[in-house]
């Protein structure tokens, strides 16, 4: 039996419900030099339709991202990463009811898109920045840890693990303490393994065929794999928006496995996805 008392999760400016089961986070890059889907939407307008559409495709969450973390890419300074989002976010928070997440390292750039409206913080360094962490226990706003092996600019130079599963489990559920240290409370601590980010394709493998272990780690979990490289890997699509079947199959699989949140480009096919998926695990695990 699922312990149903944390299927909703409250705070001071937005609201998640987790009580269907896994819900889904459409990603807004507002960059130049994503590998997926750059440029696309670096005009503001578009970003507000695009955000808009994914509310009304079935987004839980827009995370709202102006610097690229793809393999190779360069740091994006906090002054260029503002410039970028907060015309988007404060637009997009007056048109949509759902939680907007910042996706960005840097403090500056966090607290201004909290202030123009944002509700969740998405770090991929997880809390690196102790003042990063101060802002979220301050705020009350919830937070996602992520696992990242070296940098974005060197992160896919022949990364290793002894364990890779037990590896990164064990740096998230460190980082996770040190957050609940600074004031946040665990409720509000996402933990994400960080696929792509520092690992393999047999890493990545091995982290989504033990996604479960994660899961029972008293953290929820989210998961990001749409359109990355190891899915071109194994069905052979070059083209990130090609990927699409091949990332359904791995959303169905942390759906089915109780994860939380997946972070997807392709909104209203992941949602499909989400609902099947949630709805099978819901008849054996409720």
């Amino acid at each position: 039996m699922r312990d149903k008392s944390n299927d909703i999760l409250v705070w001071p400016t937005g609201k998640l419900d987790f009580s269907i089961g896994c819900v889904v986070m459409g990603i807004l890059n507002i960059t130049p030099d994503s590998f997926s889907d750059g440029g696309d939407f670096l005009d503001t307008q578009k970003a507000v339709e695009r955000g808009v559409e994914m509310a009304e495709e079935g987004a839980a969450i827009i995370d709202v991202g102006a610097e690229s973390t793809r393999p190779g890419s360069k740091p994006v300074s906090a002054e260029e990463q503002i410039k970028r989002a907060i015309p988007v976010i404060e637009k997009l928070a007056a048109k949509v009811k759902v939680p907007i997440s910042i996706d960005s390292k840097d403090y500056e750039a966090a607290k201004a898109a909290l202030d123009a409206g944002a509700a969740i913080i998405n770090d991929i360094t997880s809390l690196s920045d102790g003042r990063m962490a101060k802002l979220a226990a301050e705020r009350k706003t919830p937070i996602v840890l992520m696992h990242m092996q070296g940098s974005p600019n060197t992160m896919q130079i022949e990364p290793k693990y002894g364990n890779v599963v037990s590896e990164v489990l064990e740096y998230l559920l460190d980082r996770a303490k040190a957050a609940q240290e600074a004031g946040i409370e665990k409720e509000k601590i996402f933990i994400d393994p960080g696929i792509g980010f520092g690992k393999t394709l047999e890493h990545n493998l091995e982290l989504l065929r033990n996604i479960s272990i994660f899961v029972n780690s008293g953290y929820r979990v989210l998961l990001g794999t749409s359109r990355k490289n190891f899915i071109g890997i194994l069905t052979d699509k070059k083209a990130p928006k090609e990927r699409i079947f091949g990332t359904a199959a791995t959303v169905a699989v942390a759906a089915a496995a109780g994860v939380s949140i997946v972070r997807v480009h392709d909104v209203a096919q992941m949602v499909d996805v989400v609902k099947a998926a949630n709805r099978l695990r819901k008849k054996t695990k409720d």
